[in-house]
């Protein structure tokens, strides 16, 4: 029987992993092939949730939700390696009820609180809805092809390990759990809910019908920006990354602090290289995403505490987190931030240059130095266009701006600081040539 299972999960694999190489062309062969690998897979409960948790609940086991866009590229490579169950996750994925969920919409946004940016996230809760923790890799989404499990092992073994003190740990786990959240499924959000279903199309075009999850974060930022409202800066920057305070963790052991950078806040606290974080704003971490998890749910400023062992003894430490810190997030490789940058800056993709290129133009190293890589041609993204913005023009002035910073600091000033209908004064290098301009706030 369990030969069989292995012979019928490569085959899955294979025809799913066909489909993704293709998922720009057939996105809805892609889903479908998917649906038509899993559905009858006893081994995953597909878009079943519900008979999951009462599984998990007869069972005892601890519950794992597996949430992929199916057309997605991104992290297809980490996809077929959890669907292949190889010898090193087997034995423990077993010790879980697993779920597969393809579309997001009808998700209760108050239990499923995710990096809505990544295409393949996993939640592990217990069978009565307490989070244990949350596994997303950014590396994965940036290599599509990657099938590196080592950091997705280490967060199973850390949620059932969390799963078997339960609930002696419940206190523990308080700040995993989901906050408040003004709607309750994707489909309520007035920009969702004017466009998609609670139940996929299977019968007409699929994908259409589908709420991806990153969708999720553009509506509720289209909901602050209808009603003339400031987009909360967790919005803005969702889940930092923990180089966002200075620290950089091993992909393959989530825990250890490879490196700590020169004058940060982790370096500002004492952490090192070589340090094993232990808790986070104090919680107990699985993985990379769960300190992001902690982050994204940290003070506007203030202090986050932190425990680290360093030669096997654990100390604390203290984050002083300042009122800009979120804004030092990089957000440029978001598929959130597309439409932010047709609210904030017409379209335009800009990267700070760097102190070698400053030199050989003649610029200052503090001062605003954002290369356009690339004007929007379309609908609101080509509002810059438009207003005059070129190809490889240096924006080097915005709304009294001068300074040097990131495109995702510019786009969260103005994003806060402006509303639909407003225009800023901007001034660009075009070659030796200044040139002001004026830019459309949509």
């Amino acid at each position: 029987m369990k030969t069989l299972r292995a012979v019928l999960l490569l085959a899955a694999t294979v025809s799913i992993s066909s489909a993704l190489a293709d998922a720009v062309k057939d996105r809805e062969g892609a889903v479908r092939n998917d649906k038509a690998a899993l559905e009858s897979d006893s081994f995953w409960h597909y878009n079943g949730l519900d008979s999951a948790f009462a599984e998990s609940k007869r069972a005892g086991k601890p519950v794992l939700v597996v949430l992929r866009c199916i057309p997605c590229l991104g992290c297809s490579g980490i996809d077929s390696a959890v669907l292949l169950k190889d010898s090193d996750l087997a034995p423990l994925l077993q010790q879980f009820v697993c779920v597969r969920v393809i579309n997001a919409n009808t998700l209760d946004l108050a239990k499923f609180q995710f990096d809505y940016d990544l295409s393949f996230s996993t939640i592990f809760f217990n069978a009565d809805g307490t989070v244990y923790g949350r596994f997303g890799s950014w590396s994965h989404q940036k290599d599509a092809q990657s099938k590196a499990t080592e950091g997705f092992k280490r967060a199973l073994e850390g949620a059932l390990a969390l799963h078997k003190n339960f609930p002696a740990n419940q206190s523990a786990l308080a700040g995993k759990q989901g906050g408040p959240t003004p709607f309750k499924k994707p489909i309520e959000i007035p920009t969702l809910a004017e466009k998609y279903p609670a139940e996929l199309n299977w019968n007409g075009k699929v994908v259409q019908s589908c709420v991806h999850c990153h969708q999720i974060g553009d509506a509720f930022r289209v909901t602050y920006r209808d009603k003339g409202q400031a987009i909360p800066a967790e919005l803005i920057y969702p889940f930092p990354a923990p180089e966002t305070v200075g620290l950089t963790l091993a992909d393959e052991n989530p825990s250890r602090i490879t490196a700590v950078a020169a004058g940060s806040i982790a370096a500002q606290a004492g952490l090192h290289a070589g340090d094993e974080l232990v808790s986070l704003g104090g919680q107990p971490l699985i993985s990379i995403a769960d300190a992001s998890w902690a982050l994204h749910r940290a003070p506007a400023s203030g202090p986050l505490a932190v425990v680290a062992k360093r030669g096997g003894a654990a100390k604390s430490f203290s984050l002083s987190l300042p009122a800009d810190w979120r804004s030092k997030s990089d957000i440029s490789r978001r598929s959130g931030t597309w439409p932010m940058r047709g609210m904030a800056s017409g379209g335009m993709v800009m990267e700070d240059l760097g102190d070698e290129e400053r030199g050989k133009r003649g610029l200052k190293k503090d001062q605003l130095a954002l290369f356009i890589k690339g004007v929007g041609q379309y609908g609101k993204h080509a509002a810059a266009k438009k207003a005059g913005f070129q190809k490889e023009d240096v924006l080097v002035a915005i709304d009294g701006l001068t300074t040097r910073r990131t495109e995702g600091e510019l786009i969260g000033h103005l994003l806060q600081k402006h509303q639909p209908g407003d225009s800023v004064q901007a001034t660009v290098l075009r070659g030796t040539e200044r040139v002001e301009l004026s830019l459309p706030i949509q």
